[in-house]
């Protein structure tokens, strides 16, 4: 069982990833990201991921620094994660946009560097210039963002490196159980974005009746239902007070008839883009 906000899941190469972590999904750079990402690091997570198209890695940046010299931190004890924007795909289009990021973000490194949409044509390419940065050093674990069973099995037909991680939208109305199967049959490890469906399912009177059950929150409850089958997850938030909230879902433990009942709600709903459907 995840024990604390620090714990971590290890990669098929050997990297620690931290289970949990902030996400930054449209916050606009300045001061309120930076404070968001300083009381995150503050309060104990160890986990940052954005992304090119968020145009906010200068102030994530600015925020890893100003966070790592106030709690007296070194940059390994951080997983910084960015993406690389369709716009991008491309061999040498690809290794120049993580120079950029890089660049931005102020570090020599990167915990783990993703292709954020799986643009038929384009990503293979794309994969093949994260394999030579990773090969480099310069990327401690390369990935995949909202690829489906087929774009990984398309991916590793001709991939020398499997992905490591695949991140999607993933909550209790996209359960995406077949997709889960499949990574966790290749050692691929899913992570959630939009863990909490961008705040709707709050409401939903299954998820609040768990809650009250336990004592906690609906978020709480659905971000520990992701890690306690073994998912990856980042909620977002810019508020000091919910991402220390979000991140009391250690002292708990979700029965097997409750993760069943969240299970349950599926509803193959996306509040983000169908990978199949994308018009990139």
């Amino acid at each position: 069982m995840t024990q604390n906000l620090q714990s971590t899941t290890t990669l098929h190469n050997g990297v620690r990833m931290p289970w949990f972590g902030i996400g930054v999904f449209k916050v606009e750079e300045g001061l309120e990201l930076v404070d968001a990402i300083k009381a995150a690091v503050n309060y104990g997570y160890r986990s940052i991921d954005t992304a090119a198209i968020y145009a906010n890695e200068k102030s994530v940046g600015q925020a890893i620094q100003e966070a790592l010299q106030e709690n007296n931190l070194s940059r390994e004890e951080l997983f910084v994660t960015s993406k690389v924007w369709n716009a991008d795909l491309g061999y040498d289009e690809t290794r120049a946009a993580f120079e950029a990021s890089l660049d931005k973000l102020g570090l020599v490194y990167l915990d783990l560097y993703l292709i954020h949409w799986p643009v038929q044509g384009k990503y293979k390419e794309a994969w093949r210039a994260l394999e030579s940065l990773y090969k480099e050093g310069r990327i401690k674990a390369i990935g995949v963002s909202n690829f489906q069973i087929h774009h990984l099995e398309d991916l590793m037909k001709d991939a020398e490196i499997k992905p490591m991680v695949n991140q999607v939208e993933f909550h209790p109305q996209l359960t995406q159980v077949e997709l889960l199967q499949f990574c966790q049959k290749h050692s691929i490890q899913l992570e959630a974005w939009s863990p909490l469906m961008q705040g709707q399912l709050l409401d939903h009177p299954v998820l609040q009746d768990i809650a009250s059950k336990y004592g906690k929150s609906v978020a709480q409850v659905i971000l520990r239902w992701d890690v306690q089958q073994g998912v990856v997850t980042i909620p977002k938030s810019t508020k000091a007070h919910r991402i220390i909230e979000n991140a009391d879902i250690f002292d708990f433990e979700l029965t097997r008839e409750d993760m069943e009942r969240i299970q349950a709600l599926n509803a193959n709903l996306r509040v983000g883009p169908d990978p199949d459907n994308f018009d990139f």
